[in-house]
């Protein structure tokens, strides 16, 4: 049974539901209190950190690619390879050729699968990348590169709960012939 059952008449104040606080009692007969299953909870807390961690990969790539800095030391907070590779792959090469990202990317994303039974735990993402605004150009004078036109498009990503219990996105890829 998934709620705490309370004999309130007989004890005083019990611990909830496993927490480690105490807490006050009806003294009035059996008291129910209802929780969500703990798949539930680890399935919601599962979806909030990927979410987060996707947001926090979008800003820091961002900042990465205006910065022309394949190796931004927070690029690692939020990336795991193979993305991360790829990701700094993709900034060096811009780099090389004098290029920088600058703008906007706006992002709505959402959340398609969750598996926490998994091993690892992985949420599935995907997001209209609104794209448009975030430019490819030259680092010297702010032109835009020949051929790099940005779009707004369909991208999918994979975050994985790692042994040491943080969430990366690990996998990512952009549909640029999808548009949304």
């Amino acid at each position: 049974m998934s709620a705490c059952l309370v004999l309130g008449a007989v004890l005083g104040a019990v611990t909830s539901c496993g927490a480690d606080r105490e807490a006050p009692v009806e003294t009035m007969g059996i008291v129910d209190q209802h929780s969500p299953a703990s798949g539930e909870v680890a399935e919601r807390n599962a979806r909030k950190a990927a979410l987060a961690a996707y947001s926090g990969y979008l800003a820091v790539a961002q900042e990465a690619s205006g910065d022309s800095d394949p190796h931004h030391p927070e690029l690692t907070t939020y990336l795991a390879d193979p993305l991360l590779t790829q990701v700094r792959f993709t900034i060096r090469t811009a780099k090389e050729h004098g290029a920088i990202r600058i703008g906007i990317l706006r992002s709505d994303p959402v959340v398609t699968a969750v598996d926490v039974a998994s091993v690892p735990a992985i949420v599935e993402i995907q997001d209209c990348l609104d794209a448009t605004d975030w430019r490819l150009v030259y680092a010297e004078d702010e032109r835009v590169v020949p051929g790099s036109q940005s779009t707004r498009h369909l991208a999918t990503v994979t975050v994985s709960r790692y042994p040491d219990g943080r969430w990366l996105v690990n996998t990512g890829a952009a549909h640029e012939d999808q548009p949304c």
